[in-house]
């Protein structure tokens, strides 16, 4: 299947309908519901990696540039990307992300 940056998709982990076009993103990559994605990207926005592997949300990071975003590994490959946290992206999901201290 050819992806564009005007693709909307159902993720395939959780089955939640993604708009593409959600928040200011055209090159949305995850589900904003579960954080999955999906390995399609070589450089952000280009569609151009074959491997399609599922990529599962690892962890939460903050960038040089002070942007929070979610760590996803492929499932198939090990290659691990960062996407940019969205306005509708689960809460929920995100804290979950986030390690817990032991006391």
């Amino acid at each position: 299947m050819s992806m564009t940056d005007t693709d909307d998709f159902i993720c395939l982990h959780c089955g939640y309908p993604v708009s593409s076009r959600a928040w200011g993103t055209k090159h949305r990559n995850h589900c904003p519901n579960c954080l999955w994605s999906r390995h399609v990207d070589i450089k952000p926005g280009d569609r151009a990696c074959l491997c399609r592997g599922e990529m599962e949300p690892i962890a939460l990071w903050e960038g040089v540039d002070g942007e929070l975003k979610v760590l996803h590994r492929c499932r198939t490959c090990g290659t691990i990307k960062a996407n940019r946290v969205a306005g509708d992206d689960n809460f929920d999901a995100l804290t979950r992300l986030i390690p817990r201290l032991s006391s």
